[in-house]
């Protein structure tokens, strides 16, 4: 049964939490990629920015408050305000630590193949950063996870 050590990608392209959204988007554009890996000093996996992460599309581009009615005096939401706390800071970011998603999942080198095609079917993630004791070693696709799965 092969591991994701054996197939993964390893010395992949990462951004700094504190690098900006042109940085990012400069990473993204000069190694072709859909999503990068944030790492810290230490080189542990803080986050993942996607394409997704920065397009604002759908019932989030429009930003409108969540519902609310004011009682005396105050404002009562009547749904949760997170998302759209999330949506405004996405919105106005200017740095990765702004778009990223933080404490991504995950998948470890040495979880097998088919492992890691749940986690990736089940998630709905195209990648998955590979982590070993908290820091990236590497990234591992859905094309990757295919190949090796065809090639069984």
């Amino acid at each position: 049964m092969a591991t994701v050590r054996e197939i993964m990608q390893t010395g992949v392209a990462t951004v700094h939490p504190d690098d900006t959204i042109e940085s990012v988007l400069r990473a993204l554009r000069d190694h072709e990629l859909p999503g990068i890996p944030v790492v810290n000093e230490g080189q542990r996996c803080v986050g993942i920015i996607t394409e997704a992460d920065l397009v604002m599309a759908g019932e989030e581009e429009d930003l409108h408050l969540p519902h609310y009615f004011e009682l005396f005096g105050g404002i009562v939401f009547l749904e949760s305000t997170k998302k759209f706390e999330a949506r405004l800071r996405k919105a106005t970011g200017s740095l990765a630590r702004d778009l990223m998603t933080a404490n991504p999942i995950t998948i470890s080198p040495d979880a097998s193949v088919e492992e890691a095609a749940r986690v990736i079917a089940r998630r709905k993630h195209n990648r998955l950063p590979v982590v070993e004791h908290g820091r990236l070693v590497g990234v591992v696709t859905r094309v990757d996870v295919l190949d090796a799965l065809i090639a069984d």
